[in-house]
């Protein structure tokens, strides 16, 4: 007999109902979150996907329904943006915790300061009954690899990606049973993105998030719940099966209310001609009748944002910078640096933060000027700049106001001619939301309405810096197929990688001192690059090494006839690997693959190289014995 897997609940949320005003944020929404399970909550934005984080981890109080986590279970909550103490020390701050270890390793620095023998002798007990005297030094590996090494900084001289990743560290240090993420990866740099993608993967604690990096969804989460018009769909499975498995669910839905229409009207010519005799049979049908009603009027239709403003006519000469530097007092963040733009280029920025992205993006659109170097401009280029913190709407401004102060009417690219009312509905707000005022709106609503402000311009050169952060998954897909057909010139700073392999076409890499490297491809087709190029890096480490083994053991034998057969095996494989790797190479420079195809094929390639590198340096081995 095979035993049952008993499902652990650690959190269980039941008939959970929030409202702010006449606004519904979810109402009667259950659903519960399983020990070992790594969940991600996917709405639209103004779903209020963040409240509901809040409430569970007790911010913020529902109107009704109830939150119950198992009596044993620790958890972790790390909100958009966290709060920390800008007085204390980073270590300090990390140390801010009800851990018990935490307070063990406190208590023993006080102790240790007291010079009372028996607070010393309890503290070192406690230390040695919680296993904590290495758990300082884990603390420091941690916040290493988030980057940030002086422990004796300031709080308060972090920048806003480093407290950031402080409160990361500090959540991750705990190790709380359930860890509950608002946006884990908004402000992060691709390279410590990827480092937290590994690290959640592998962590034994069970995971609730809200995120809308779908690389991240992809490779950590194996539940997505969805919160759409108030129902909770539950999907186990990544972000890829998510994506079919909603469609199949819309579809067969709406089979559903198709049948229940054509039933619809069968029942609606019965009810014209029904007899006057109300028997119990007749009255079960006409209750019948008014449910096939509801039933056939519940049909979805997945309304996007089809964003089709019209561009500038952009004349032959574009952009060139010409050997630009920029300095910050000693730091040098450009230097030397040229580029000329054509029309229709899509460039993505990429680097750690502090690398001087936006300080480029400020360069060229005059917002900064060089120490030395020229910026040409041509004369027909208008910008529009979506910036990562230029939202400073007046809070006491109303949704329509925003768009009115700019243009009553606004032009699309077919012509058309939009109010501003109903160029705020075909950016998915609805009439009820135009006059409510800007503060109300969700961090994500906010982002929609600045978005629409940059394009209202009718730009024919866009810079976007950091676009995808807060955005909804359905805004970002409709985002991305406007960048795609957008006639200008397109410039990225992000750190989404699904984004970046479906708009650009190449990239900017920001290596850090005044470095920048200009790639041609996909961000997906860089990282397997990246990663080759360190693997040829440390073989060529290990070559001085092999090279001397192979000098001490020359002539020592003659080659055997089993090595003899694997030498001519080798010479067989090699050419035909060689080859694999050719077309392999020839298809991901070909411009005809998706970004899931470009992925497999990178990941095909790296696997042909590693095999390649292996029998390459088998044949030497052996050839030294011909």
């Amino acid at each position: 007999m095979h035993k049952t897997e008993v499902m652990i609940n650690y959190l269980q949320v039941e008939n959970l109902t929030k409202t702010f005003g006449e606004l519904v944020l979810f109402e009667d929404i259950s659903f519960s979150v399983e020990k070992d399970s790594k969940v991600a909550l996917i709405a639209k934005n103004g779903a209020g996907k963040t409240t509901l984080l809040n409430i569970i981890a007790g911010k913020e109080t529902q109107d009704s329904g109830k939150i119950t986590f198992r009596n044993d279970v620790s958890f972790g909550y790390l909100p958009q943006n966290p709060p920390v103490n800008d007085d204390l020390t980073v270590l300090e701050q990390v140390f801010v915790s009800s851990n018990k270890i935490v307070e063990t390793i406190k208590f023993y620095n006080i102790a240790l300061q007291s010079n009372n023998e028996r607070e010393l002798q309890d503290a070192i007990d406690k230390m040695d009954f919680y296993k904590a005297w290495n758990y300082e030094a884990q603390i420091k590996v941690i916040l290493t690899k988030l980057k940030i090494y002086n422990f004796e900084q300031k709080v308060g001289t972090l920048s806003g990606g480093q407290k950031k990743r402080l409160a990361i560290a500090n959540l991750l240090i705990n190790e709380p049973d359930l860890l509950i993420l608002d946006e884990p990866t908004n402000h992060l740099d691709i390279e410590i993105i990827e480092w937290l993608e590994e690290y959640l993967k592998k962590t034994r604690s069970t995971l609730l998030m809200v995120t809308h990096d779908r690389y991240f969804l992809d490779r950590v989460c194996d539940t997505l719940i969805e919160i759409d018009n108030n129902t909770i769909y539950r999907y186990k499975g990544n972000y890829s099966y998510f994506v079919n498995k909603r469609q199949e669910r819309i579809r067969i839905h709406n089979q559903n209310v198709e049948k229940a229409a054509n039933l619809l009207r069968k029942e609606a010519e019965w009810m014209r001609r029904m007899p006057k005799a109300r028997t119990t049979k007749a009255k079960a049908r006409i209750d019948n009748f008014y449910e096939l009603s509801a039933k056939a009027k519940g049909k979805i239709t997945e309304k996007n944002i089809e964003i089709d403003i019209i561009s500038r006519r952009i004349g032959k000469k574009i952009l060139e910078i010409k050997d630009i530097s920029k300095s910050f007092g000693e730091k040098k963040i450009l230097e030397d640096f040229s580029y000329s733009f054509t029309n229709g280029e899509k460039i993505g920025i990429v680097g750690n933060n502090g690398t001087g992205k936006t300080t480029l993006l400020n360069l060229i659109t005059g917002n900064l000027s060089p120490d030395k170097g020229k910026i040409d401009r041509g004369q027909t280029i208008v910008f529009g700049y979506y910036k990562q913190t230029d939202i400073n709407f007046s809070p006491e401004k109303r949704v329509i106001d925003i768009i009115t102060d700019i243009a009553d009417n606004i032009v699309l690219g077919s012509g058309r001619v939009l109010s501003a009312a109903r160029f705020l509905e075909y950016f998915l707000f609805p009439t009820s939301k135009h006059y409510t005022m800007v503060e109300k709106l969700s961090g994500g609503e906010k982002k929609r309405l600045y978005l629409m402000t940059v394009l209202m311009k009718n730009p024919n050169f866009l810079i976007l810096d950091e676009p995808t952060n807060d955005l909804d998954i359905m805004t970002l897909n409709v985002l991305e197929d406007f960048l795609i057909n957008f006639n200008g010139c397109v410039l990225i700073v992000s750190h989404d990688r699904y984004f970046m392999d479906k708009v650009v076409d190449s990239l900017f890499v920001f290596e850090g001192d005044a470095q920048i490297n200009y790639f041609v491809g996909k961000y997906t087709e860089y990282y397997w690059y990246k990663q080759e190029q360190e693997k040829r890096k440390k073989k060529q480490e290990k070559t001085p090494i092999i090279q001397k083994e192979r000098n001490r053991k020359k002539n020592e034998k003659k080659m055997t006839f089993k090595e003899k057969r694997l030498f001519e095996e080798l010479e067989r494989q090699i050419p035909e690997l060689e080859a694999e790797k050719q077309k392999i190479e020839a298809e991901l420079n070909s411009g005809n693959l998706d970004y899931k195809e470009i992925e497999e094929k990178s990941k095909q390639l790296a696997e042909i190289n590693s095999e390649l590198e292996e029998k390459e340096m088998l044949w030497l081995e052996l050839s030294e014995k011909l």
